[in-house]
Parts: C-alpha cells; structure tokens; sequence
C-alpha cells in the first residue's frame, strides 16, 4: 500500500524546488531515459530518516557545483511503484534500493549511490561524492547552452 501523498507532498517539494521532474509513471521514466541526451540524475526518493537528513540535503549541496548534469528527475518509492519499479530496471546490477541517487549518461548507468552508501554519510559526503561524479560524467558548466540550470540557482 502506498503512502498517502499529504505525507509525501513536503519531501517530494524538497526535489522539485530544485527543479527535479517527478515521474509518476513508467512511461514517465522511460521519455526520461530516452528523452535526455546527455546526463540525467535521478533521485529514488523516500519518507526514510536518510532520504530526509541525508540524500535530499546531499543532492541539494551537489547542485551549487558548476557543473551539473543535463536533467534532474525523481521517483518515490513506496508512493509512485510502477515508476519506482520501472526506474530501477535501468540500474543495471544494481538491488532495489531506497534512496539512491543515479546518473545515467544517455540512458546508460554511469554511477549510483545506494543505501547503503547514504545512510552512514553526512550530506555534506553525499554532496562531495556527488560533486565528483558530476565532474567525472557531466560535461556541460552552469550556463552552457544545453544545460537545463540557470547560473542564478
């Protein structure tokens, strides 16, 4: 059963003022996966304490870098299912895992931070880590033509 979405509505919020796109569905994620050329991160949100202290506050320090990937997408685990389920097809070798934080280089996974390497991290680590995969796989600064991000962000 999934939560009900007055419960989810703030922690979704957390990602989208960041300019996260949520996919609710799976043709959702598939137009994401298909539809980015370039880099995509894509956040597998949940109500857990290291979604809320840990993830979501890492990928918001992450996105201050300079360089950023092309898009920014989410799903919710235990809310959106199918998208969630769906989402994690693309995760190559990868268990189910909630959150986890992904990049996808035209479609392909490139990097992924599990579980289990967010809940023993601050965010100020996840966004270090993040801010390192950012300047490994995405190639675009802030500002850059194709690149969704404002420099004003």
């Amino acid at each position: 059963m999934a939560y009900p979405e007055f419960f989810v509505a703030p922690m979704r919020e957390e990602l989208t003022r960041l300019g996260a796109d949520e996919l609710r569905t799976p043709a959702d994620v598939d137009a994401a996966m298909t539809g980015t050329s370039g880099t995509l991160m894509l956040v597998v949100n949940s109500v857990c304490g290291c979604a809320a202290g840990k993830a979501r506050p890492g990928v918001a320090l992450a996105l201050r870098h300079s360089t950023r990937p092309d898009r920014l997408a989410t799903v919710f685990a235990g809310f959106d299912n199918q998208a969630t389920a769906r989402a994690r097809e693309y995760f190559t070798g990868r268990a189910p895992s909630s959150p986890a934080i992904a990049l996808l280089k035209n479609g392909e996974l490139v990097y992924m931070l599990e579980r289990h390497d967010i809940e023993n991290r601050s965010g100020e680590q996840i966004a270090t880590q993040l801010i390192a995969a950012f300047d490994k796989y995405c190639s675009l600064p802030v500002g850059a033509s194709s690149n969704i991000w404002s420099s004003s962000d």
